[in-house]
């Protein structure tokens, strides 16, 4: 099982305004922070929590930024480090769950991640019983 904090500051798969390198940034901070980390290799379940600036909630947009341009930012760089060795990277991932919230008061911004190795004798979803359709 891999748990641990991220830091710094999470960014959607594609930033299109402001500062455009903060997003590359964010990639290599996740790869750097993973890189050591004990590779899973096999399918597996993803906890996550992105805890994000408060400008990402703005008026307009109040419930932040997309959980799902977030996870594939992360994804693609978890890919190149702890799920390196796993047949189709993050495709492995056949659980997952995520969240996002605001930063607390005194709190970092980041992404709080829990890989948990479900082992080679877990069940396939794709391969179930016809009747799962």
């Amino acid at each position: 099982m891999v748990s641990l904090f991220l830091r710094g500051t999470p960014y959607p798969r594609n930033k299109s305004r402001g500062r455009i390198a903060a997003a590359a940034e964010w990639s290599a901070a996740v790869v750097a922070q993973t890189d050591g980390l004990k590779p899973v290799r096999g399918p597996c379940h993803l906890e996550v929590t992105f805890v994000l600036p408060k400008d990402r909630f703005p008026e307009d947009h109040p419930h932040g930024t997309d959980l799902d341009n977030l996870l594939k930012r992360l994804l693609d760089a978890l890919g190149k480090t702890v799920l390196r060795e796993a047949p189709g990277k993050d495709g492995a991932i056949t659980e997952l769950r995520a969240m996002k919230r605001m930063v607390r008061e005194g709190e970092q911004t980041g992404a709080k991640i829990r890989i948990t190795d479900l082992g080679s004798n877990h069940s396939h979803p794709a391969r179930g019983r016809a009747s799962d359709h």
